[in-house]
């Protein structure tokens, strides 16, 4: 054989070589397209699925602070309540002082009264009645 009909047998078999190999890669990249479109398929589908997810934690997390701004109006609402409950705890107080001086300043004027209490000492030192 001689050497022009080895190279030429040589180069064929590269270009042969060469071409399966392109052709081979044309396929895996061909296969690799399929699979990404499918994972692509796949990751829409869960896109759906947890942007409901998102949306209801967010919508959770809403009622969360709402129930949390409306327990804290609660609060400072009970504090106003207890705050206005000692006010006319002492207002009442005050008012129970000043009438309790009243009934005693109207028995201290009124005559009947003082002869009342005469009759109630003079009662508790008689011995009580035997029947």
């Amino acid at each position: 054989m001689s050497t022009t009909v080895l190279i030429v047998i040589i180069v064929i078999a590269l270009v042969i070589l060469l071409v399966a190999a392109w052709v081979l890669m044309r396929r895996r990249r061909e296969h690799q397209r399929v699979e990404a479109r499918a994972l692509r398929d796949r990751a829409a589908e869960r896109d759906v699925e947890v942007a409901q997810r998102e949306a209801r934690a967010e919508e959770i997390a809403a009622r969360s602070r709402a129930a949390k701004a409306e327990g804290e109006a609660k609060v400072a609402q009970a504090e106003q309540l207890a705050q206005q409950a000692h006010m006319d705890r002492s207002a009442a107080a005050d008012s129970r002082t000043e009438l309790d001086k009243e009934w005693e300043r109207a028995d201290k004027v009124d005559p009947d009264t003082k002869l009342r209490e005469k009759q109630r000492g003079a009662d508790t030192e008689q011995p009580p009645r035997s029947p």
